[in-house]
């Protein structure tokens, strides 16, 4: 016995010793700030200059273009339907096979960046399992972290965060939507009744191992207890529509859904480009221009969700959606055109590089994207048509080889709604509504030679006219609906369910 523990201490002082000698023999982390990585990366394109993206204020010199007449200086936006070598896509056959894979070259290569071959693979593992209730509906709340292996660079480690929650009276697999955001327990199960006295009782004795004073003020106030249980049910805060929030709905419609963290996956920063599954791929490193930006990360780490997914067999995981709203809005739809195995996608008011033309000159504009703030959305190639001086000369968004109406082809035929809200309400001119409606009536000629349904009955995208606030065009796989709200999807979800059930044969809960 002592022998065999001798040997095992030996392995363990020499594993040790080969972990240490690996990670003295790497790089540390570069500790670049935003600027500097911005910077870095102007540096390797032989960019010495860019323009300056224009003002969201309207009373601002540089104030952004709100003119419809001003809106379109570059007529040249990409056909998806026609090949590089300017051969027409005439089958499902040859758009699968070989324009898709183009399309998708261009938008690595020029856009967003490429994924890199040697991504670690993820552990998920469940920490915590509650029984929970949404409203009156019991449903079943667990805890997932995703563990990338780092043994490749131990100095940078990625756990994913994700909050899994599906309705508890579920007769099978049912269908969920990943939603970028914040995760969590939605409605923690409080203990009661003789459980929470013994909280109490546990509390009140360490109070007065503390101060000893308190016992007496304990003694004059007997009914008092330090912990009080919640009510069973708490009305919740309303969507501005007047209805129960997008979570109550999906579990109301018997859907589950699941909260994943983007910034457990890569920060929405350029100075955490060398952190995150970024930062670990490139260990500890900056970027270089095909790499992937934090939109694709954030893509890449919905798709290990979804890979979770496929094993829970409380799942219907041939019928798995993505949501975000504005950056994350973005992340959806880049998710959706990538991973096909996503089935659905609810695209929140995301403009620039989202469902908004590249070319428009209306509101946020290109050189929003390749400023300091956003770039590193973007891969760094895409600085190239923000440059004003540079090595090559001059870009311009003309001079982009793909724009966000083959973005949303990308999706075809599966399920893609285009949500925005209005600017009344605060879902600003900056976003382009008009040019994501352009956008989307053009890519529904990739759905309908898919034999799916968009947008083709509006005709031409460029003289094509959004519909009436709150006037759904939802009859097809493509859908278009624009509430009247604010920055937020909240008030199409209920639309988006409805839509979704009819098209994927899924019946709610009676």
């Amino acid at each position: 016995m002592r022998a065999i523990c001798q040997s095992s201490l030996v392995l363990l002082v020499s594993i040790s010793a080969a972990l240490a000698a690996q990670t003295a023999s790497q790089p540390a982390p570069v500790n670049f700030t935003t600027d500097q990585d911005h910077q870095n990366m102007m540096d390797q394109l032989g960019i010495k200059a860019l323009r300056p993206g224009p003002s969201g204020n309207e009373n601002a010199p540089n104030h952004a273009n709100y003119d419809e007449s001003k809106a379109n200086p570059y007529t040249n936006v990409p056909d998806p339907l026609i090949m590089n070598d300017g051969s027409k896509v005439a089958t499902a056959k040859m758009w699968m096979d070989e324009r898709r894979p183009q399309i998708v070259e261009m938008y690595e290569k020029y856009v967003y960046g490429r994924v890199p071959n040697n991504v670690p693979g993820v552990k998920w593992t469940v920490t915590t399992v509650d029984h929970e209730f949404l409203g009156f509906n019991p449903v079943t709340a667990k805890e997932i972290v995703g563990e990338v292996d780092n043994s490749s660079y131990p100095a940078i480690s990625v756990k994913i965060h994700m909050t899994l929650v599906t309705p508890a009276r579920a007769t099978g697999p049912v269908p969920v939507l990943i939603m970028f955001g914040p995760t969590g327990f939605p409605n923690p199960n409080e203990p009661r009744g003789e459980d929470m006295q013994k909280v109490n009782d546990a509390m009140k004795a360490l109070l007065i191992q503390q101060d000893p004073s308190l016992k007496q003020v304990f003694e004059a106030h007997p009914a008092w207890e330090p912990v009080k249980n919640s009510p069973f049910f708490q009305p919740p805060q309303l969507n501005a529509d007047g209805d129960p929030p997008n979570t109550w709905e999906l579990i109301a419609a018997g859907w589950g859904y699941a909260m994943l963290d983007p910034a457990s996956i890569q920060a929405d920063n350029g100075q955490g480009l060398t952190r995150g599954i970024i930062g670990l791929v490139n260990k500890g490193q900056p970027r270089t221009p095909e790499q992937w930006g934090s939109l694709r990360a954030w893509g890449w780490g919905a798709g290990r969700a979804l890979d979770y997914l496929e094993t829970d067999p409380s799942i219907d995981a041939k019928h798995v959606g993505i949501e975000g709203v504005s950056r994350y809005g973005k992340a959806a739809l880049v998710t959706m055109a990538f991973d096909q195995r996503f089935a659905m996608v609810l695209v929140g008011s995301s403009g620039k590089g989202g469902a908004t033309l590249l070319r428009r000159n209306y509101g946020e504009a290109v050189e929003s994207l390749t400023g300091a703030g956003e770039y590193h959305w973007m891969a760094g190639n895409f600085l190239k048509y923000g440059a004003s001086d540079a090595s090559f000369g001059s870009g311009n968004p003309g001079q982009i080889p793909v724009d966000s109406n083959e973005l949303i082809a990308l999706c075809a035929p599966r399920l893609t709604f285009i949500s925005y809200g209005v600017p009344e309400k605060g879902d600003a001119h900056w976003l382009d509504h008009q040019g994501s409606f352009m956008a989307t009536v053009d890519a529904s000629r990739v759905f309908a030679l898919l034999g799916a349904k968009g947008l083709e009955s509006f005709g031409d995208y460029r003289t094509a006219q959004m519909p009436p606030v709150n006037q759904g065009v939802l009859d097809g796989q493509l859908a278009w609906r624009q509430h009247d709200g604010g920055h937020t999807d909240a008030p199409n979800m209920k639309y988006f369910i409805q839509w979704a059930d009819k098209l994927i044969g899924h019946t709610p809960p009676q």
